[in-house]
C-alpha cells in the first residue's frame, strides 16, 4: 500500500489550527451586587414598637382611639398631617405595640411617615395644670 503524503498547509490554515491551541480568554466574572440592606426609616423608630403611652407622651392625646378585637388604632392630627398608628399585642402576649403606621395630609393624599412624625412631635401642646 502506498503511503499518502500530507498536503502542505497554507498560512491561513495553520493559523486556524493554532488558534484553538492557546488559552481561551474569558471575560472577568461580574461580581454579584451586595445584598440589599433595608435602611432604617429615619424617624419611624420614634413610633414603631412603642406602646400607646409612649405615643401619647410624644404626640399628646389622640384625636381618635379605636379598639377592634385585640387591635387598636390611635390617630394623631395637626394642620400638617394625620398619623394612624396601629397597635397589636405580641403573639407571646403583653402590651400592644405599634406595628404599622400610615400618614397623609389632612385632605387625604399620602405623606412621608417620618415627616409626619416630625411635624406632630413639634406641635405645641398645652402644659398640664398643676393640681391644687
Amino acid at each position: 500500500m502506498a503511503r499518502s503524503l500530507p498536503l502542505p498547509l497554507t498560512p491561513l490554515a495553520a493559523l486556524a489550527l493554532l488558534a484553538g491551541c492557546g488559552p481561551v480568554e474569558r471575560p472577568a466574572p461580574i461580581p454579584a451586587p451586595p445584598p440589599a440592606v433595608a435602611a432604617p426609616a429615619v424617624g419611624l423608630d420614634r413610633v414603631m414598637g412603642h406602646d400607646a403611652a409612649g405615643l401619647q407622651a410624644l404626640f399628646g392625646a389622640p384625636a381618635l382611639d379605636v379598639h377592634e378585637g385585640p387591635a387598636r388604632k390611635l390617630q394623631f392630627r395637626s394642620t400638617v398631617c394625620v398619623l394612624d398608628a396601629y397597635l397589636y399585642p405580641p403573639a407571646t402576649g403583653g402590651e400592644a405595640k405599634v406595628t404599622w403606621i400610615d400618614a397623609r395630609t389632612p385632605t387625604g393624599p399620602d405623606l412621608d411617615r417620618a415627616s409626619c412624625i416630625a411635624a406632630l412631635a413639634r406641635v405645641e401642646r398645652p402644659k398640664p395644670k398643676p393640681h391644687r
